[in-house]
């Protein structure tokens, strides 16, 4: 997969084994949208998609009712998952993630490990994790709403035991994305920027090196920065990536939403159909996830005409 989208890890072995977790003393209660499910249109409809992706056609896809969170977990969430149970993660048990170059904390140069081949803007920075998503020296106390990132996939599933709740299947996240809308391209239409509005939370400027969005640098945005689409979910495109519960490849679980990286110039995977992947215990400074879970289909009786 492309390193653009996420670099994964080599192989190596993490420098501790995983904690034994400790029996939750809390649950959050997040914001969530429950759908009704039905049959939708999923796939690439302006055939944009690129073939390693495998978006496929268009096809008709039928789903049960499910919740999903209308915002990806913050630091707040998980820094209340990780306060009750004990949970350490893959980037702390390694003891190293991935940092966007220009976000590399002041006085964090002599703790980058190397840069990735064929990425160069992403650097192995050695204490980078979700407490410290810039790597020593950052933190994520001031940035409570903001989504969690240096997340792998595990991690993701140890909060969603904790809460109760489970990650989307891609299908089930994608229906979400569109918010009851048949065949856009973005949540909220075909054309990116419509009026010259900023939408999402992507790349502005020329990547990698010059960000010229009104944000004023690139990173993270609020949670619920940006209109939500139909169904009530903020930042389907954008933001950060998402985890979602089913295998992209043999080793490769999919990834949906694109991030604050994403640019036209060399990936559009911020489209609502695009698709990306990497390993499962991979974490990297734009990744994230939103959790979903079942509920019971509504008994006939009780459905009104």
């Amino acid at each position: 997969m492309t390193a653009c989208c996420g670099p994964a890890r080599d192989g190596q072995p993490p420098l501790r084994p995983a904690a034994a977790p400790r029996a939750a003393t809390a649950r959050l209660e997040r914001a969530q949208v429950t759908l009704p499910g039905g049959t939708f249109l999923m796939g690439d409809h302006f055939a944009e998609g690129y073939h390693a992706d495998a978006e496929g056609l268009v096809r008709e896809v039928a789903l049960p009712p499910f919740a999903i969170d209308t915002t990806a977990v913050t630091n707040a969430d998980f820094a209340a998952f990780a306060d009750a149970t004990g949970h350490v993660t893959d980037a702390e048990r390694y003891g190293s993630s991935y940092v966007f170059h220009l976000l590399l904390a002041p006085g964090a140069e002599r703790h980058v490990l190397g840069r990735v081949p064929g990425a160069p803007w992403w650097l192995g920075v050695a204490g980078a994790s979700w407490r410290a998503p810039e790597g020593p020296g950052s933190g994520a106390e001031d940035r409570p709403d903001h989504p969690v990132v240096h997340i792998s996939h595990d991690d993701a599933l140890a909060y969603c035991a904790w809460a109760g709740t489970r990650l989307p299947t891609e299908a089930e996240w994608e229906y979400a994305a569109r918010g009851g809308a048949t065949g856009r391209r973005y949540p909220w239409g075909d054309e990116l920027a419509p009026g010259g509005r900023e939408m999402c939370n992507i790349w502005q400027g020329h990547f990698p090196h010059r960000y010229t969005g009104a944000r004023g640098r690139p990173g993270t945005a609020p949670v619920t920065a940006y209109e939500p689409n139909g169904f009530g979910l903020y930042n389907t495109s954008g933001n950060v990536w998402e985890w979602c519960a089913d295998w992209f490849a043999p080793g490769r679980k999919v990834i949906r939403g694109g991030s604050y990286l994403c640019h036209a110039s060399y990936c559009n995977r911020y489209r609502v159909a695009a698709r990306s992947a990497n390993t499962p215990d991979s974490s990297t400074g734009h990744g994230g996830f939103r959790c979903a879970r079942d509920v019971a289909p509504v008994p006939m009786e009780g459905r009104h005409p």
